[in-house]
């Protein structure tokens, strides 16, 4: 039988939370909008957003807690055969970054653009996930 810490995994829910904030936010932000073109006259239709922007949290919150669960799966049924970091880099390495890379690539963006948006998404989910795994595996 399979034991998960469901207290690890909602921790990880909350962390995939706060690391898109400060990714996306002071880290990145500036570049993010840039690179997605979003000027002046996008500010007032992203305020209008802003005020039902709690729906895209707990969207964005339950799928976090999907992707932990899934990863505290893999993690406890292969527990012996593969550490913890291992399989999330793994994972991310296998289904995250080449999903990640065919979105940046087939649209209308410069290569440059392109590029950036990858390393942007890539590196966030990768460091996401070796946060899951590094909270998943070490709490007992």
């Amino acid at each position: 039988m399979i034991e998960i810490n469901y207290l690890a995994v909602l921790v990880c829910g909350v962390v995939a939370i706060v690391l898109g904030f400060v990714w996306y936010g002071p880290l990145f932000g500036k570049k993010w909008l840039q690179i997605t073109g979003a000027d002046k006259a996008d500010m007032a239709r992203r305020e209008e957003m802003m005020k039902g922007v709690w729906k895209l949290y707990l969207t964005q919150f339950a799928l976090a807690l999907f992707q932990a669960g899934a990863l505290a799966w893999y993690i406890v049924a292969l527990e012996g055969v593969r550490p913890g970091v291992a399989t999330a880099l793994c994972i991310w390495a296998a289904f995250i970054m080449p999903t990640i890379a065919s979105g940046s690539m087939w649209n209308n963006d410069s290569a440059k653009v392109s590029w950036v948006k990858f390393l942007i998404q890539a590196g966030y989910n990768l460091v996401l996930f070796i946060l899951f795994a590094l909270i998943l595996v070490n709490w007992k």
